[in-house]
């Protein structure tokens, strides 16, 4: 079974570069703005997306937020805009990648085949004897059977992203996790210095998870260091 991938940009040569590099291992669709992309997501089985940010009639921003509105597959953002903030505010809005253009069509590739990988290969994540299927810290339930969390009895949606995240801190609540871990664990590639998008994802799980997001008591920041999960205390 081959996956598909959505490619949505305003130029044609963007896309025909990426179909020309994708279409032998992936089936491809096409979509020159954002409005078509939308409605290709909402009758389409769609594996991954591939999104322009500025794109004429439903920009890469505004068509992300209304995908995670009930999917969950991951999202490339490929941008002419290459500073700090915008590829933060990608981040934040949900995106898993992000890259500028001018790009390297076989880098692309490299981060499609990352993000496939990472996310369908929870069917091979190990459950067995060494790791319950079940995870729990507090209020939070980490189903790893169901690649599900949640918190009491609600469910939380979760980006693929974000549901790697946690579940590595939640195998092991209480150890501190290095940003070097948690990166080369969930992105499955070497960490050079990408503290931007953990940063982005650890704060959208606390929005997800956490009663104020601003002073977390599940997942903490070990200044200097990285991330660890534990149970609030009680009061």
């Amino acid at each position: 079974m081959k996956y598909t991938i959505l490619i949505a940009d305003d130029e044609p040569e963007i896309m025909e570069l990426l179909q020309l590099y994708l279409e032998n291992d992936y089936s491809i669709l096409q979509a020159k703005d954002g409005i078509e992309a939308l409605e290709l997501v909402q009758k389409e089985t769609i594996d991954l997306a591939i999104l322009d940010i500025m794109m004429p009639g439903l920009d890469g921003r505004s068509l992300l937020k209304k995908i995670r509105e009930t999917r969950t597959f991951p999202v490339l953002f490929l941008s002419a805009k290459s500073q700090y903030h915008d590829k933060i505010l990608g981040l934040g809005l949900g995106a898993d990648d992000y890259m500028s253009k001018p790009f390297n069509p076989l880098e692309v590739v490299a981060r499609v085949q990352a993000l496939l990988r990472r996310v369908y290969n929870f069917d091979a994540a190990d459950t067995s004897s060494s790791q319950s299927s079940i995870c729990k810290v507090g209020e939070l339930k980490l189903d790893r059977m169901r690649c599900s969390l949640s918190y009491g009895e609600e469910p939380i949606s979760l980006t693929s992203t974000e549901y790697k995240i946690i579940d590595l801190l939640m195998q092991e609540p209480g150890r501190v996790f290095t940003r070097k871990k948690i990166y080369e664990s969930v992105w499955d590639d070497y960490y050079v210095h990408e503290d931007s998008a953990i940063m982005m994802h650890i704060s959208n799980l606390r929005e997800k998870i956490e009663r104020d997001p601003k002073q977390p008591v599940y997942i903490k920041t070990i200044r200097g260091l990285g991330y660890k999960i534990e149970a609030p205390r009680e009061e």
